[in-house]
């Protein structure tokens, strides 16, 4: 008998493929769901009555749930026998948008997308020749069988800590797919991470002219700037190891997501950026430094996950103007004022909204790039971000 730790969409598809099973979570009383499976409260759950148990990726292992758990897998480490050829994309920030340009390259060879975004992998096809598995932190903590056979690793910065307990700990669990990889597999990484402990062959990069010296990549004809860039030679460096060619034609039919650093207008012709699904620090400040120059207006804040943004404050550019919003609000606002910074504390994003908009100038831009995760007061990101549009596009 399996139990599963958490009540999630991870756990829901896994609980549908394996047939026999339960769920624990941390809700009142016991009730069964639309499938037939009981969910019952955290404190029902007696390990000694499973054989294993596969916990929701977004549960951490301090969690009373893991912590009583005597044998722990990954929904990845149950349903390794059923994978296919499978490219593994991990890293703090782009994670996303590489796992759809490599999706949307390979596309033509079959390949589908699933993971952390979209499809768990215990409901994707298994006729499909390959899957591109986004692979977050979560689920790596938590896998020890399963492997990729091409590994693509974006730049490492400080997130989740809050789950995790410590840099170091995050960092590990993005490094174990390096370490598990096979002699004659493949791991695309950032060039501080070439001496990590592996029988496999490690590609390094800082840059996207390293992938391009890495694989003869022709950047000129890329459509993308920024961290999009990267991600797109990183998705080019995946089809050229397994196909020793690049589909330019195909990668400037890709779309970015929205909500990622774009841009729109006003009533008034003033330019406003929604980047909500910039979560960290990172990803914010890859954001802002696209508009240095001009004066910035920066809305900041939400769940920080136990991260401090004074790192980020501190290499904001000087014509930077902060609008504190959502639980980090206190904590950006004290940190802004100690580095001589500009900030205005607002707490929500109607005020923030608002306020920007009596300082805004023609030549200036208001960035929504929020470097926290938005369930402190939204449902997503997507949610955030649709609000922030809605209210700037509401102004007169």
């Amino acid at each position: 008998m399996v139990a599963l730790l958490g009540y999630g969409k991870t756990t829901r598809a896994a609980a549908r493929e394996i047939g026999t099973a339960e769920f624990f979570a941390d809700i009142p009383k016991a009730y069964q769901d639309d499938e037939g499976f009981w969910v019952r409260p955290t404190e029902d759950y007696d390990p000694a009555k499973f054989t294993l148990a596969i916990p929701s990726p977004g549960l951490p292992p301090s969690h009373p749930l893991v912590r009583r758990s005597p044998r722990v897998l990954s929904d990845y480490d149950y349903f390794f026998d059923r994978f296919p050829y499978s490219i593994w994309i991990s890293g703090t920030n782009g994670k996303t948008t590489t796992t759809q340009m490599i999706t949307h390259l390979l596309a033509p060879k079959g390949a589908i997308s699933g993971g952390n975004i979209g499809t768990p992998v215990a409901a994707l096809d298994t006729e499909a020749p390959i899957w591109v598995l986004e692979s977050s932190s979560f689920t790596l903590h938590y896998t020890n069988i399963a492997k990729p056979n091409l590994y693509v690793l974006l730049p490492i910065t400080p997130d989740h800590l809050s789950w995790h307990g410590d840099f170091a700990a995050y960092e590990g669990a993005k490094l174990k797919p390096v370490n598990s990889l096979k002699e004659g597999e493949v791991a695309i990484v950032p060039k501080k991470y070439l001496s990590t402990p592996t029988k496999g062959h490690l590609i390094g990069y800082d840059t996207p002219e390293d992938l391009a010296d890495a694989f003869e990549l022709d950047l000129g004809r890329v459509p993308f700037a920024g961290p999009f860039l990267l991600d797109a030679a990183l998705a080019l460096g995946v089809q050229k190891i397994l196909f020793g060619s690049c589909d330019y034609e195909r990668m400037e039919a890709f779309a970015v997501d929205p909500h990622k650093q774009q841009e729109f207008r006003d009533k008034k012709g003033r330019l406003w950026v929604d980047d909500s699904k910039a979560t960290n620090i990172d990803a914010a400040l890859q954001a802002v430094m696209r508009y240095d120059g001009c004066p910035i207006h920066l809305i900041l804040g939400g769940d920080n996950k136990g991260v401090s943004l004074a790192p980020l404050i501190e290499r904001l550019p000087q014509n930077t103007r902060i609008y504190a919003i959502g639980t980090a609000a206190g904590h950006i606002e004290e940190v802004a004022k100690a580095a001589g910074r500009d900030v205005e504390r607002c707490d929500t994003l109607d005020r923030a909204v608002a306020a920007i908009d009596k300082r805004l100038g023609s030549e200036g831009v208001a960035l929504l790039s929020p470097a926290c995760a938005s369930l402190d007061q939204f449902a997503s990101y997507k949610e955030r971000g649709e609000r922030f549009q809605k209210l700037v596009l509401s102004l007169m």
